[in-house]
């Protein structure tokens, strides 16, 4: 184990969470699969996103980045609005 890593664990042991040196990694290794699972769920929602795009190009039903831009900010003000 690197010092880095080594300090790192000494400093979660000093804070009294966790009672061993596994339970700081385990831990980790809890964090590290929650984001893997974040991760990958912000993936698959951008490909979903990205086909509907590729869709609604392929029919004709895209705007220009200035309009697009205009809608986005029309919906925000009304959203805004009680």
């Amino acid at each position: 184990m690197s010092p880095e890593v080594e300090a790192l664990v000494q400093r979660q042991l000093t804070t009294g969470k966790y009672k061993s040196a596994i339970e700081v990694i385990l831990a980790a290794i809890q964090l590290l699969e929650q984001q893997e699972d974040i991760y990958q769920g912000r993936l698959q929602e951008l490909q979903r996103d990205a086909l509907i795009g590729q869709q609604a190009s392929q029919c004709g039903e895209v705007v220009d980045g200035a309009t697009a831009m205009a809608q986005i900010r029309a919906n925000l003000r009304r959203r805004s609005q009680p």
